[in-house]
């Protein structure tokens, strides 16, 4: 079984924690160095925990969130705490936001932004996190005064493993978070998802989005990895235009609840998770 003694700082969308048995079940019995270029909630990373990972994202927030954690727990802990130290009214919701956002303009990547993301991320509506044209964070306020944003221990006992581990945190493309995979590593994709339906909108969790042209590269650096000997898994919506991505590799279909969509009734659906070995 898994060792669940920590859990993911954020509610994040497609966050795996629901999935993290059947994901840990399919992985290769034996692998060298571990490679999750979407790194997100990080359910995966921190419910098994490899000795040598390289996690990646390219949202510059949630990368400095884990480098903070990493470098500087205590102080983030600190802050989470002194916004929880009292109620959140609509006004400090709004003010936090602002400062955040001050923070992402800026490039101001410390401590205070790794806590206002976590703290936002409580009290946001339904713990999305989207952003504006701009890059600002935009999700409006959920109504939730009080209650602790932070389990201190989990933040530590994360802290600890992202310090004693070997656990490269880095900012890039998905491909160029790849360009030391070698043969016997195992990379663990999760991508902004496919929409369900042609009328759904591709996920944008950054500025640019993940577009289709992206999804069809990241179908192509799958294929160059199987090729350079390496074992790589994918989880996906199950729809026919990712089933026509990975034609001819391993696809098991499985059933998720979506928690994050505002419609209660679309809070089921099937995914995929695809693999090479």
């Amino acid at each position: 079984m898994i060792d669940r003694k920590m859990s993911p700082v954020l509610k994040w969308a497609g966050g795996k924690t629901q999935l993290l048995q059947q994901i840990a079940d399919n992985m290769p019995a034996a692998y060298n160095k571990y490679y999750e270029p979407f790194i997100g909630g990080a359910a995966v990373l921190l419910g098994i925990t490899p000795s040598q990972a390289f996690i990646n994202d390219v949202n510059e927030q949630l990368v400095n969130l884990y480098a903070r954690l990493k470098t500087d727990a205590e102080s983030v802990i600190a802050k989470v705490s002194e916004l929880d130290a009292v109620p959140c009214t609509k006004e400090l919701y709004y003010a936090a936001r602002e400062q955040y956002n001050r923070k992402i303009a800026g490039s101001i990547l410390d401590a205070e932004c790794a806590a206002l993301m976590i703290w936002i991320n409580k009290h946001c509506f339904n713990g999305l996190y989207r952003v504006n044209g701009k890059g600002l964070f935009n999700v409006p306020y959920n109504n939730k005064v009080n209650g602790k944003s932070i389990d201190e221990d989990n933040l530590r006992a994360i802290a600890e493993y992202l310090r004693k581990a070997d656990v490269t945190v880095t900012c890039l493309d998905f491909e160029q978070a790849c360009s030391s995979v070698s043969a016997g590593d195992f990379v663990y994709f999760d991508s902004p998802y496919i929409p369900e339906s042609a009328t759904a909108n591709f996920t944008d969790y950054t500025t640019n989005g993940f577009t289709l042209s992206d999804h069809q590269r990241l179908a192509e650096l799958f294929k160059r990895l199987d090729r350079l000997g390496a074992k790589v898994m994918l989880s996906n919506n199950d729809v026919p235009l990712v089933r026509s991505l990975y034609e001819g590799y391993n696809i098991q279909s499985l059933d998720v609840k979506r928690l994050i969509n505002r419609d209660a009734g679309k809070r089921t659906g099937k995914e995929v998770l695809i693999t090479n070995y």
